[in-house]
């Protein structure tokens, strides 16, 4: 307010009154001098205010000089313009690009356009030394170049530019280039200092037909990098700069080949040389073994130029032992940098394949496709998921798992995360099939060694598959997951193990024939089953019932409570399942039987098959219990020689005095079996011994059993245990 100096460096003429008109450059006052100043025409004015009486004589100095304004003059001029200039090969074909009043600070509300027009056949580089402008944001709204790839403003932007940068260095793809200088009108001053750079005009820049004749683009701007996208699954060559013909020496171009990576393609990069040739050079650097030119490979895409360090391969050499192998990216981006160095080479030539990344641990295919093999020679333990898991999977995708264990071995295979998209999922609990899940599932076969098929099932939803064990003396397992194009979910995970083999049985279970009906438990029933033993994937029972020729099979289960729920989240952790159908998958079955549910089945052979799988991560639960008998279908209404009728089963008529419950439906107590008459067959004490497993709680029971039969007293079972009350699955059919 005392003391100041006002500057105006943009004056048009000598006269007083002009300093009004003219633009101003400034008030400066305190202790830190202005930036230094160069006169937009042929006059700088300098205004020093003070309202002191006396002031020093060293308040403020400094310097001028009279420089020759064709330094300016980068061109010939654009008539009526103030900075627009046209630059001509044939004029000059070097010099300097310099920004209105540079060095000093640049003015506010000019346009500059300098306009590069070179012979057929050249290219112009353009080197900015020094770039200093205002920065008001990444997309540069105050003032900023703009450089086209171009003769107008209508031509390709290379780039706008603002803020300081360093290592600015841009190429024209022929022989015309524009630079535009813009400053934003406004009446605050700026404190930057504009732009100097320096051109050239050659026919000895990379020629770019190596680039646009094979499926390529060129990156404006740049002397030779290229950028390749992927048409899906498609395939190319890349080449040195001047193919077929040996490389230009320093000369360096970027490869930038990028494969598909949306919410339905996800892609990785593979690359095989056909040629390659580029000469090592002489006295090796300790960090290096290319001392001339190279070939630097990037399999993570790495783009900033700050990690080009960071390469994942190296190439270089002429004999054959350096020739590269194949590489295969490590995502959707493959970044190559090849620099020729000072010797002269025959370059190289390579074939790029887009292949689609499926990020699936395991051997795929070799052709690409969506399969993948687990080996137990390879890997006794390991994972697998859906592709891209834990992101979506892609739709209209076929992928197929095939574990396959030694002769001698068994695999488990149990899911930890499962979510299979279901929309119009009307599933009946425990029911899977093609009813169930129509547009996207996961499905399980049992794989022979000759090359069969048995199916397990097909799930989708939130239901996950109950633990998988293949039976002994198979190949292994086979898991297919199928999409559709519509919509998707974040699939599966899941983990298998390969382990010796079991006894046909497993760990426990049996073989029942010969008698008219028996009993089958789960282990250590009515105490709770057990995990697998530490160390074990999971613990397998398996019981074989067999009924006579011509006969059936009915099974009822009493009680029923295995850890997970049919419809909510599938049997994870432990499944019972049932072969009663024939030919069919099996019924898979977990979760809690109310009291007043009816859980019976009638098979359509005369054997079943229960399988009763405990995998690592069970908790434990109450178990199971079931009465199997030996029954002949219904014909009509009635059963004929007065067996008793269950649904679509015929019942032995003996089988009301065994004092198990046959049926879901309750029958009628006869008063003949208060006189300790049986129709059961004495072999009926086996198969307690059996369903038991031969273990002493078999032994206990079988001991109480007798006991009772010699008191000749009504015998029922006692009644199972209440489980707590949880959401009831939908009841099923009494009949199949």
């Amino acid at each position: 307010m005392h003391e100041y100096m006002d500057i105006y460096s943009e004056m048009a003429s000598l006269e007083t009154g002009e300093l009004v008109n003219s633009a101003f450059g400034g008030r400066y006052c305190g202790p830190i001098p202005p930036r230094q100043r160069v006169s937009l025409h042929r006059a700088v004015a300098l205004s020093f205010y003070t309202d002191k009486m006396y002031t020093p004589p060293n308040l403020f100095t400094g310097t001028y000089r009279f420089i020759n304004a064709s330094e300016f003059e980068v061109g010939t001029p654009v008539p009526n313009t103030l900075c627009s200039f046209i630059i001509e090969a044939s004029k000059r074909k070097t010099g300097l690009l310099l920004s209105p009043t540079y060095p000093g600070i640049y003015p506010k509300d000019v346009t500059c356009n300098y306009l590069f027009s070179g012979q057929p056949g050249q290219r112009i580089r353009l080197e900015f030394r020094d770039f200093d402008l205002f920065f008001g944001g990444p997309h540069c709204p105050f003032d900023w170049v703009r450089v086209y790839d171009g003769p107008d403003n209508s031509s390709a932007a290379i780039g706008t530019y603002c803020g300081q940068q360093r290592n600015l260095v841009l190429y024209s793809s022929d022989e015309r280039l524009l630079v535009t200088f813009y400053t934003l009108p406004r009446a605050a001053s700026t404190q930057n200092r504009g732009f100097k750079g320096i051109f050239e005009f050659s026919e000895s820049f990379v020629k770019l037909d190596f680039i646009s004749k094979h499926d390529a683009e060129h990156i404006r701007g740049s002397e030779c990098d290229q950028k390749i996208l992927s048409k899906k699954e498609s395939t190319g060559f890349v080449y040195h700069p001047n193919y077929p013909f040996p490389y230009i020496q320093k000369v360096v171009c970027r490869y930038f080949i990028y494969g598909m990576q949306d919410s339905q393609n996800l892609e990785r990069v593979r690359l095989e040389f056909q040629n390659f040739s580029i000469p090592k050079g002489e006295n090796p650097k300790p960090d290096s073994t290319c001392n001339d030119g190279y070939l630097k490979v990037y399999l993570r895409g790495q783009e900033a130029t700050d990690s080009y360090d960071k390469h994942d391969a190296e190439l270089c050499g002429e004999r054959a032992a350096d020739f590269p192998p194949a590489l295969v990216s490590d995502g959707p981006r493959l970044v190559m940098v090849f620099s020729s160095g000072e010797l002269q080479g025959r370059g190289f030539k390579a074939k790029y394949t887009f292949e689609t990344e499926y990020r699936v641990p395991g051997t795929a295919a070799p052709g690409g496709e969506c399969a993948f093999t687990y080996r137990s020679e390879s890997k006794k333990r390991g994972e697998f998921n859906s592709p891209r898991y834990p992101s979506n999977y892609p739709s209209h995708t076929n992928c197929t798992y095939m574990l396959d264990a030694t002769p001698n071995e068994q695999v488990t295979v149990v899911f930890d995360h499962f979510k299979v998209r279901a929309d119009a999922w009307n599933a009946t609990a425990g029911l899977y099939g093609g009813a169930t899940c129509s547009e996207d599932w996961v499905e399980a076969w049992w794989v022979g060694r000759e090359g069969s098929r048995v199916p397990l099932g097909r799930w989708c939803g939130a239901a996950a598959p109950g633990p998988l064990h293949s039976p002994r003396g198979a190949l292994g397992l086979m898991i297919a997951l199928r999409t559709d194009a519509e919509h998707v979910a974040s699939g599966f995970k899941a983990r298998y193990v390969f382990e010796p083999a079991k006894s046909i049985f497993g760990d426990c279970g049996g073989n029942m024939s010969g008698a008219e009906w028996g009993v089958v438990t789960s282990p250590r029933y009515p105490l709770p089953y057990e995990p697998p033993a530490r160390a074990a994937a999971s613990r397998v029972c398996n019981w074989f019932v067999t009924a006579r020729p011509g006969k059936r099979l009915l099974l009822n289960f009493q009680f029923f409570a295995v850890e997970g729920h049919l419809i909510d989240r599938g049997c994870p952790a432990a499944v019972l399942r049932l072969w009663y159908e024939s030919p069919g998958p099996p019924l898979e079955l977990c979760g809690e039987k109310a009291p007043a549910d009816r859980w019976q089945y009638l098979s359509s052979s005369n054997s079943i098959r229960l399988s009763f799988i405990i995998a690592d991560k069970s908790v434990g639960g109450s178990g199971w219990r079931a009465v199997w008998t030996e029954v002949s279908a219904a014909e009509g209404a009635a059963c004929p020689g007065g067996a008793l009728p269950c649904g679509a089963a015929c019942l032995p008529r003996a089988a009301l005095c065994s004092g198990l419950q046959h049926c879901a439906h309750p029958l009628q107590h006869h008063q003949h079996c208060e006189k300790g008459v049986s129709g059961g067959s004495s072999s009926s004490w086996t198969w307690w011994w059996v369903a038991c497993g031969g273990s002493a709680a078999g032994a206990a029971v079988l001991g109480a059993w007798c006991r009772r039969r010699g008191r000749r007293t009504p015998r029922r079972p006692p009644p199972p245990p209440r489980p707590p009350p949880r959401p009831r699955p939908p009841a099923l059919p009494d009949t199949v």
